[in-house]
């Protein structure tokens, strides 16, 4: 019986090697149609009884996406995205040292592991999916580029109840393609990705509205749209790394 399960068991993690592996080959070209966390809202949506619910995600290339968009949510998320390899080293021993202090613990994921999250896992918090999560993350940022990981966060982000991606999320909010947002409408978006259910793009609390001008002050702080422009030898940033 033991031999039997642990048969099964090994077969069931080499077919989630393969599934994951072909998605990460497959979706570094290929448009995104569908995320594993769209999925799950969707059938948990279902469910609880909720037959009204669509997850709703329009694919868009980078070039038809507001320069602000990027910007932005790298400034809101994860300001060392262009230099890092996926995981972010300062931020999460600060999470560690954090630990067993009364202060709550802050999150230290970047954008590539937000991606891997996403894209191919389930939400929640767990040291399985943490783990699952860093795997996929280092493959994620071996076969993709930093333009890649940015272009399918973009577009299969969770920005409100049933919005996944930026073109979903404009259209939506601010009746407009996600090629035609402002500084303001990137900023405003971006500021309720830590919780895109509570927090409102359209009804937007003082918190909301703090963190959107928290964040077009950062999009200043890094150059605003020369951040990821690619400028011949210059390697503080590593911008060639994005655009």
């Amino acid at each position: 019986m033991r031999a039997w399960v642990t048969r099964w068991l090994r077969r069931i993690v080499i077919v989630l090697i393969v599934f994951w592996s072909g998605g990460i080959v497959l979706f570094s070209f290929l448009p995104v149609p569908f995320s594993a966390v769209m999925v799950e809202r969707q059938l948990s949506a279902w469910l609880h009884g909720n037959t009204g619910y669509v997850a709703h995600s329009d694919w868009v290339a980078m070039e038809d996406i507001s320069p602000w968009m990027p910007l932005a949510v790298i400034a809101a998320e994860d300001q060392t995205f262009s230099s890092h390899r996926g995981f972010d080293v300062a931020a999460i021993r600060k999470v560690l040292a954090s630990r067993g202090e009364n202060t709550p613990m802050r999150g230290a994921s970047t954008l590539s592991q937000q991606t891997a999250k996403n894209l191919l896992l389930w939400d929640g918090r767990s040291w399985l999916r943490k783990g699952l999560e860093a795997g996929l993350t280092v493959g994620i940022e071996l076969v993709w580029s930093k333009r890649r990981i940015l272009t399918v966060y973009l577009n299969i982000a969770e920005f409100g109840e049933g919005i996944f991606g930026v073109e979903a999320a404009a259209r939506h909010y601010f009746h407009k393609p996600a090629s035609r947002l402002t500084q303001a409408q990137a900023a405003r978006l971006a500021a309720v990705l830590p919780n895109p259910i509570r927090l409102k793009a359209n009804a937007p609390s003082g918190y909301v509205l703090a963190r959107q001008q928290w964040i077009q002050h950062q999009m200043r702080q890094l150059g605003g749209l020369t951040f990821l422009r690619p400028v011949r030898g210059e390697k503080r940033l590593d911008v060639k790394r994005i655009f």
